[in-house]
């Protein structure tokens, strides 16, 4: 393990934040289930928890060495820098594979979900009667908002606020993707591809000295739009956290086992074969104001294990089994 505070551990710590950035984006899977694997999720809904009445008191009376150790900063930034990094980086990266090859990477999730279960269930001490049923009950749940279907998209702002508290949900619950919660609501590619895709694009044009992207009408209304579900996302991480930081002290075991629970029943949302559904009217597609077609649901679907591509698929889920285990193993011996 490489020394706390330590070039190398704050990198890895940054790494580990752009890990819980790509999997925030991926509908189905869940920013708070790679905190969990890799061991940090106590210590970010920890740090997460102490922003509160005291530190808005250290910051007010200009207190702010005292405020930065208070609130565990040096964390908070890296983990949340490689965050919002990986949105501009890796996740548009991710967007092109889920575009051109989207059973393997559907796959792969699929795959690395089953080896973290596997791994938290082996992880888990003191299994006993109360811990089979939160894990059932998480299990439950967690399969049963695959059955839900998307509404359409909204552009209000106190529902684009809504869309920030719940959508954060991802990062502070494991196993509960705040990215599908956004696409039932119908916001998903609104807030997290469109959105994204303008603040990109007027960061890059001011850097460049473009500044006229600044008044383009239609820019404005996105970086409102951004501004508004940051706000509610920032409002609903330090609402969370303190319900969270509160219920793992108090019942930690069958917390812990409810997300193991949540984390397996993500398996329904992230099942490789599926086709998506499309919106329509008197036999039409509707689509959105980029002329795209409005996804509604998903038809899921057994595999043809007669097909070359079903093999492939496969070996995906394999592949993203091991890739947990593996990186399990390494940790465990260095």
């Amino acid at each position: 393990m490489f020394p706390k505070g330590s070039l190398l551990y704050n990198l890895l710590l940054f790494l580990k934040g752009m890990l819980m950035g790509v999997a925030n984006k991926v509908p189905g899977v869940s920013g708070g289930a790679v905190a969990y694997v890799l061991d940090f999720y106590n210590e970010l809904i920890y740090s997460f928890q102490k922003i509160n009445g005291k530190a808005f008191i250290l910051l007010i009376n200009g207190r702010f060495k005292s405020l930065y150790n208070y609130i565990n900063a040096k964390f908070l930034i890296f983990i949340v820098g490689g965050m919002v990094f990986s949105y501009f980086t890796v996740s548009k990266l991710l967007d092109y594979f889920l575009q051109h090859n989207e059973l393997q990477v559907w796959s792969l999730f699929f795959g690395m979900i089953i080896g973290s279960s596997i791994y938290l269930i082996k992880k888990y001490e003191g299994w006993e009667f109360k811990s089979y049923v939160s894990l059932a009950l998480g299990i439950a749940v967690g399969f049963a908002i695959t059955f839900i279907h998307p509404s359409g998209e909204n552009n209000n702002l106190w529902f684009v606020f809504i869309c920030g508290v719940i959508g954060v949900s991802g990062m502070t619950i494991p196993g509960l993707s705040g990215s599908y919660i956004l696409m039932l609501l119908g916001n998903y590619v609104f807030l997290l591809v469109d959105a994204v895709n303008v603040l990109n694009d007027v960061i890059v044009g001011v850097f460049t000295g473009n500044t006229a992207v600044l008044y383009d009408a239609s820019n404005q209304k996105y970086l409102i739009i951004i501004a508004v579900f940051t706000l509610g996302s920032v409002f609903g991480l330090i609402f969370l956290s303190q319900i969270l930081a509160f219920v793992l002290d108090r019942w930690g075991k069958i917390v812990n086992a409810v997300i193991i629970g949540f984390i397996l029943g993500s398996l329904g949302t992230v099942w490789p074969w599926k086709e998506k559904i499309y919106a329509q009217q008197n036999g039409v597609f509707l689509t959105d104001n980029f002329n795209r077609k409005i996804v509604v649901g998903f038809h899921k679907y057994l595999p043809d294990f007669s097909t070359e591509q079903t093999w492939i698929a496969l070996l995906f889920v394999v592949v993203g089994v091991m890739l947990v285990l593996v990186v399990d193993r390494f940790s465990k011996t260095n």
